[in-house]
């Protein structure tokens, strides 16, 4: 047993090495073992991709938004919202202008959305003024968010050749996901947000987070938390004074998200457009006013109810004296802010209403709109970056506004534009874009302002389905209006399908198709081509609808929108028949030049039994007669051979102007008689037929 003993040595130490290794072994091992269930989750397509953009599904050759990225921003993803589908080429070609917008509700159009939205408006003004020019403007923006996804976005689609970056937003900032005041918000450390929006991104963080709403479910006895309005869902703190701790933080994470925006891209040297922003201040009482100290109360109460009382019976100046009393015993109680400047306004002295309206939307303890600090921060930012540039929408709405302060003119509700203001909101960017060199204009070629808004194809059913969504929203919190009975007057075949629209009852494609089809058997073809254009503006890729437009526009006789939309749908899905009809509205039009490509396609891809090197030929000698013409313009006899070259080609539009510019100059012209005798007779010959 004693030698068992003396016998026994003890283990060795392990070597330093080892000992180090075991360390890094310990230290390791979770990480190792999170990372494979992460690959494992990945490999069973557990949770979601939050990655800015996915590939189209209805094109590889093109990049969309995903309709899961918002989810990082959501703890909730029941209420988490999703945006535009607009796909853009994942190879920029060389003649594109590419345009991102970021924002939230009021920049995605709410309640229009599609060709509401003013990126649309500016689509539409650049794709008629630049016919030759191709614009990707992605709209970015969705609803229930403020600058955090601003932010998150903007690190990602720097990736994606912009041009410039549009942006219009703050009015989400309390309340919107991870706003300060919101339901989704994570807590008041800025770096703790970060983090988590850093991690969400991993699955194994949202099977954490799935199992962790599944249990509070469970324990709260399986009550959901849908229901109501998302806006009073997104609603935590519905009291937030102005000043106060919470107040200040909204502003702070303002600055902060975006001092970060316009700094990462102004380090890539993008341009961006940021605009300043506007809310109804005239016509929309303060949703929230606080109490008043006990010290003052009493005699604070009976003034304001004096006010109220000579205010509801008319009597401006008594009204004006009781509230302006009230409000020199307690200068923060927002509706009396308001009432004061209401009256204000009523007798006349525009200026210190606006003042006093200004402070009533500031004193608001319900933070549906952007205090006026938001656009000091805006206005301080754009001067600290290179490429910033600040869109001063506020002056062009104040402009449009009856004395100069906005109301509901050009707002629906607290700060959503009508369809005239989205329109507004279009111009001031387009005038921005024009100032930043983004774009070089044409004066002879440019759409003007006045003609966006006669022309742009907004249809009676997105109209009237965006009042009635409105309509819906005032009926409940915070504005609990009583609806009258003619609210929603369902009779016509555009408020059926509007009101259906706005009850999802049917879908916006769905409700269009129903609408061209009622335009159409109406023999309605100018409403029925707006239908057409709407979705030639919603489907950019898809070159039928240009070219239904572009037949349209031809039994309208409207031959330069034929045009606009048959090169649109030739530069997507080139044929001979789209060719054929470019060639001869070309010519019909007297530009023989730009016919040329056109004529060259079709006769490379001639699938008819017309020989078009014949026709080639005389559209050469009309361009050489041309060119001649141009400098010995008192020559008659070119302009002769240019009428009877149009003749022998049938194209009596053409023949007819050669043959009045004759007659002009040279009335008894034998030959240019004889022509108008010979068109004279075709025309009455084919009204007998």
């Amino acid at each position: 047993m004693m030698n068992a003993l003396k016998e026994y040595t003890p283990p060795a130490k392990p070597s330093p090495r080892r000992v180090v290794l075991y360390k890094i072994t310990a230290v390791l091992l979770p990480f190792f073992l999170l990372g494979l269930i992460e690959i494992i989750l990945r490999a069973f397509n557990y949770g979601y991709n939050v990655d800015l953009f996915i590939e189209y599904p209805a094109d590889k050759g093109y990049y969309v938004l995903n309709p899961d990225a918002s989810k990082r921003y959501f703890t909730n993803q029941k209420i988490a919202t999703t945006g535009n589908s607009e796909p853009f080429k994942k190879k920029k070609d060389e003649n594109t202008l590419r345009i991102f917008i970021l924002g939230e509700s009021t920049t995605i159009g709410y309640p229009y959305f599609h060709n509401g939205s003013f990126h649309r408006w500016l689509q539409y003004r650049l794709a008629h003024t630049f016919a030759d020019r191709n614009f990707e403007i992605i709209n970015l923006s969705l609803t229930a968010v403020n600058s955090y996804t601003v932010f998150g976005f903007a690190k990602e689609l720097i990736n994606y050749e912009p041009d410039a970056v549009l942006i219009y937003t703050g009015h989400n900032e309390y309340y919107g996901a991870l706003g300060v005041g919101s339901t989704e918000r994570i807590g008041g450390n800025p770096q703790l947000v970060d983090l988590i929006l850093f991690l969400r991104q991993f699955r194994l963080v949202q099977l954490l987070t799935n199992s962790y709403e599944t249990l509070q479910r469970m324990a709260g006895g399986g009550k959901s938390s849908s229901g109501g309005t998302r806006m009073r869902l997104m609603v935590a703190d519905q009291q937030i004074p102005y000043g106060s701790d919470l107040y200040e933080r909204g502003v702070e994470q303002f600055r902060r998200n975006m001092d970060r925006t316009l700094q990462l891209l102004s380090d890539q040297s993008i341009p961006v457009f940021v605009s300043n922003l506007i809310s109804n201040e005239k016509d929309l009482k303060p949703f929230v006013s606080f109490p008043v100290s006990k010290r003052v109360s009493s005699e604070f109460n009976k003034k304001y109810n004096l006010g109220l009382n000579a205010l509801t019976t008319g009597n401006l100046p008594v009204a004006y004296s009781y509230f302006k009393a009230a409000n020199q015993l307690n200068n923060t109680h927002a509706l009396c802010t308001y009432y004061l400047g209401r009256t204000a306004y009523l007798q006349g002295d525009f200026v210190a209403a606006k003042r006093l309206f200004s402070r009533a939307r500031d004193l608001d303890g319900l933070r549906f709109r952007a205090p006026e600090s938001f656009n000091g921060v805006l206005s301080q930012l754009s001067q600290q970056y290179k490429n910033t540039h600040l869109v001063d929408a506020k002056a062009l709405f104040e402009a449009y506004s009856a004395n100069m302060i906005i109301g509901d003119e050009l707002i629906l509700e607290h700060v959503h534009p009508d369809l005239k203001g989205y329109a507004l909101l279009s111009e001031v960017f387009y005038e921005a874009l024009k100032k930043g060199k983004l774009i070089t204009v044409n004066d002879k070629q440019e759409m003007s302002f006045a003609q966006l808004l006669h022309d742009m194809p907004i249809t009676k059913v997105d109209s009237l389905a965006g009042l009635y969504k409105v309509a819906n929203l005032k009926r409940n919190w915070p504005f609990n209006e009583v609806m009258s009975a003619q609210s929603f007057r369902v009779e016509s075949v555009e408020e059926k399908l509007a009101y259906g629209l706005m009850t999802q009852q049917t879908t916006w494609d769905d409700a269009l198709r129903n609408l061209y089809d009622f335009y159409m058997r109406s023999s309605a073809l100018s409403s029925a081509r707006k239908v057409v254009e709407t979705l030639a503006l919603e489907y950019p890729t898809d070159a039928r609808y240009y070219e239904k437009a572009a037949m349209l526009s031809g039994e309208l006789n409207d031959q330069e929108t034929a045009i606009f939309y048959f090169k649109k749908a030739f530069a997507l899905a080139p044929t001979f028949d789209k060719a054929r009809y470019l060639f001869v509205l070309y010519l019909q039009l007297d530009r023989p030049q730009e016919a040329m490509p056109y004529l060259d396609y079709a006769i490379q891809n001639n699938q008819s039994r017309f020989d078009l090197n014949s026709v080639k030929a005389n559209v050469e000698q009309i361009i050489s007669l041309k060119q001649r013409y141009a400098t010995d313009s008192t020559n008659v006899s070119i302009l002769n051979q240019i009428a009877s070259v149009y003749y022998r080609m049938d194209n009596k539009k053409g023949t007819s102007n050669y043959v009045q510019k004759i007659l002009t100059i040279d009335p008894t012209n034998k030959e240019a008689l004889a022509l108008s005798a010979q068109l004279n007779y075709s025309h009455q010959e084919s009204r007998r037929k």
